[in-house]
């Protein structure tokens, strides 16, 4: 187990444990976090430790420098691709974002200068996102002759609606921090002096809370968007049963 404050750098993350809260930065400034290859396997340890690690309440995501969250993948890596059969273990064997979306813990992203295409598919993989004023959003992959591959084809329209998103792919067309707000692509817009103490504030108030209490609610919800609404509720029900006992389990030890 991390003790109570541990950094752990990779060459592309940096990874950060503060008591209850984990940090994860984009690290490759240079380049505006581009996301490559190294990244990708990078990040899954990171995302399998965070899930593993049953003290971490909440994460956040943030991308290091001035310039950008994550300006997209690495195309000079991305669009050369491999064999089929290659292709299919590397995912088999990390399917980085089946991980991301399995993350028990609430994941909180802040949002800074570009955040094009992979950079808007990780936020989406995330369960609240904040942007500062200077964000910009785009998905330009229509234009390099290609399709997302990272989810936001799906997981861009479940939060903007299928019109919106259909506009923003097809077009290549780049939103503002304030339009990606009234889209609800994002939850609040901040000055971007404000935007990494604004998400910290969020994530201690979420930290506060009863562990399971917080994962089942993060649970219900997401699983629940996929069910019918008779199997949704009884999925809360279960839930919440299962929350209560856990509270008499705890407060009888």
């Amino acid at each position: 187990m991390l003790s109570q404050f541990e950094m752990t750098n990779f060459e592309t993350v940096v990874y950060e444990k503060k008591y209850n809260v984990a940090y994860v930065t984009l690290n490759r400034p240079q380049v505006l976090n581009v996301y490559n290859t190294q990244m990708r396997d990078e990040l899954y340890q990171v995302l399998g430790a965070i899930r593993d690690d049953s003290e971490v309440m909440v994460a956040i995501f943030k991308g290091a420098g001035e310039r950008a969250f994550c300006a997209g993948a690495d195309l000079s890596e991305f669009l050369t691709a491999p064999s089929p059969t290659i292709a299919r273990g590397i995912r088999w064997e990390r399917d980085i974002w089946e991980l991301f979306l399995s993350l028990p813990q609430p994941l909180i992203v802040a949002l800074h200068g570009y955040v094009f295409g992979s950079g808007i598919e990780i936020a989406l993989c995330c369960d609240i996102r904040i942007a500062s004023e200077d964000a910009q959003f785009g998905l330009p992959e229509v234009g390099l002759g290609i399709i997302p591959a990272a989810g936001a084809t799906q997981t861009l329209s479940r939060t903007i609606g299928q019109a919106k998103t259909l506009e923003m792919m097809l077009t290549g067309h780049h939103i503002s921090a304030n339009e990606a707000f009234e889209m609800k692509l994002v939850n609040r817009v901040v000055p971007k002096a404000q935007l990494l103490r604004t998400v910290k504030d969020v994530a201690r108030q979420i930290a506060c809370f009863h562990p399971i209490a917080i994962r089942s609610a993060k649970q219900a919800i997401v699983r629940g968007l996929d069910l019918t609404l008779p199997d949704g509720l009884e999925l809360e029900k279960r839930l919440a049963r299962s929350v209560l006992q856990s509270k008499v389990r705890n407060s009888s030890g």
